[in-house]
């Protein structure tokens, strides 16, 4: 019998999109970026076809959050409003199919303060599991002291953090990667661009030193941690060397990081998340609609790590953080 007929499955960075906020992106922003009409008819969807896609792939929960950019590149006086529309919009939706649905809540990151009592009422209020920074907010990191509000309330809340990726800085799109993303218009984006904007907000954020006022925050990454597992002790080693002041990254990592195995379903990849981190911090995770159901839970299925394991992946790990 399959494990995912066997047993409950989670999948947490699966997305969805508001048409009132698409709107507002579309009256406040030069966002130019055109989404396939179908992709965008499928994350507006909650009941037909995401549930069909669901059902055959075994997946019996959608942690559901609003696809990128969310409300991140909105202005600061239309994003507050605008998180609490989105808000309040999949909390509709998850009180129709409270079963199948739980959320993710969007953060105005333009307003710190605003965006640290929007995830507390979405939390105690709306029932949400946690909130989501959807890259850069207007061109800035969200690592400084400014944007510490936030962070102090989830944990006071006892919620994670999702880290998911945005578009690089629109320098750093012209410089790394103008000369290719004709040709390969995903270079900046999945491929490569999205991992390097994340990782490097994962790593400031730990140099922040945030961890150390705030030892029980949880940060959760996508695609098996944007490649930070695999250079964990390189960046270890080389912040001890002479030069740096002490700090242990790897420590602080591998104690409040969790990493999804959302949109990298590669078996060394796993295996070292698993090595580095241990398999209680690893969650199953699809990222639909980008990626295909099927196609993660296939690679899952055929995996060859220990029934336990793959237990505490597909729903036991995601159980405990999110009180489920």
């Amino acid at each position: 019998m399959s494990i995912f007929e066997s047993t409950k499955v989670i999948a947490i960075e699966e997305h969805y999109i508001d048409p009132n906020i698409t709107k507002l992106q579309e009256e406040n922003t030069k966002n130019t970026r055109i989404r396939n009409p179908k992709m965008v008819a499928r994350m507006e969807d909650f009941g037909g076809e995401r549930i069909e896609e669901m059902d055959a792939a075994g997946i019996d929960v959608q942690i559901l959050s609003i696809a990128p950019p969310g409300v991140h590149n909105l202005p600061k006086d239309v994003a507050v409003d605008a998180a609490k529309l989105a808000n309040d919009y999949l909390a509709k939706k998850m009180s129709e199919n409270p079963e199948r649905f739980k959320g993710f809540a969007a953060l105005p990151m333009q307003d710190p303060e605003a965006a640290a009592r929007e995830l507390e009422r979405s939390v105690k209020e709306l029932n949400f599991v946690g909130g989501m920074i959807h890259g850069l907010t207007n061109s800035q990191f969200d690592d400084g002291k400014a944007s510490w509000a936030v962070y102090e309330t989830a944990a006071k809340l006892d919620v994670p953090i999702y880290l998911h990726p945005g578009m690089p800085h629109h320098e750093v799109r012209k410089i790394y990667y103008q000369d290719y993303t004709e040709e390969f218009a995903l270079f900046p984006q999945a491929a490569w661009g999205y991992t390097v904007e994340t990782a490097t907000m994962a790593i400031r954020l730990v140099l922040s030193r945030i961890f150390e006022k705030l030892p029980n925050l949880k940060i959760i990454l996508g695609h098996l941690g944007e490649t930070l597992p695999f250079l964990l002790w390189r960046v270890n080693h080389n912040l001890k060397r002479p030069g740096n002041a002490p700090i242990e990254f790897r420590e602080v990592f591998c104690n409040n990081f969790y990493v999804t195995t959302s949109g990298n379903f590669s078996d060394p990849a796993l295996l070292c998340c698993m090595q580095e981190l241990g398999v209680d911090r690893i969650l199953f995770a699809i990222d639909w609609p980008f990626i295909d159901n099927k196609l993660g839970a296939d690679w899952f299925e055929n995996l060859s790590i220990s029934k336990e394991d793959k237990i505490k992946i597909l729903n036991g790990n995601s159980t405990r953080l999110f009180k489920l």
